[in-house]
């Protein structure tokens, strides 16, 4: 970059959409793999990375025959990238929520056991309660991350290990409370069962 300091170049209002292009190219390591993430084209995912460096006045990634690496500066910014899609994430369902129903997708990742043996007869009462809603229900005994949206709701028979969940700053709102489980449906961290 030309600029001696970052504070001389930096554009003062980047777009939010840089942000969402930068955490998806940090995540997949590639333009091609954020454009399919983000339903944009390549060239549109390359004008975005050009548009933030050039908005901060530095570069956000080393470019090889690998794919592109995030320099420090890009790694320091994908917390702040994080918290503004899950931020984002929340907005829109406190505003689709405005109306008074619930709808909308929510991805839940449990174990075969858990899914197979305990979630049906919730889910199902929860549908019922709910038609406008639809459940995908993954069954793995990967442990999803919450913070990267890897599912919105996780069951899971271990303790969290990220962060912001292990340290007891989870946030809970809309839940919804049957039998043995809660199921939170805007938690940025999972609550646990209630048994």
């Amino acid at each position: 970059m030309s600029c001696s300091s970052i504070q001389k170049c930096m554009n003062p209002d980047p777009n939010w959409a840089l942000y969402r292009t930068l955490l998806a190219v940090i995540e997949d390591g590639s333009l091609s793999g954020a454009a399919r993430r983000l339903g944009l084209t390549q060239p549109t995912v390359a004008r975005h990375v050009d548009m933030l460096e050039a908005a901060l006045g530095a570069d956000l990634f080393v470019r090889s025959q690998r794919g592109l690496a995030p320099t420090d500066l890009g790694l320091a910014l994908r917390p702040h990238a994080e918290t503004m899609a899950s931020t984002a994430a929340t907005l829109l369902r406190t505003a689709s929520g405005a109306v008074g129903e619930v709808s909308g997708t929510v991805r839940i990742s449990a174990s075969d056991v858990v899914g197979v043996e305990h979630l049906p007869p919730l889910l199902a009462r929860l549908r019922r309660e709910h038609p406008r809603l639809t459940i995908e229900l993954s069954l793995t005994d990967r442990v999803d991350d919450l913070l990267r949206r890897d599912a919105d709701i996780a069951v899971r028979m271990t303790e969290p290990t990220q962060a912001r969940c292990s340290r007891g700053d989870c946030r809970r709102s809309n839940s919804v409370s049957m039998r043995a489980a809660t199921i939170s449906s805007g938690a940025a961290c999972p609550q646990r069962s209630q048994m």
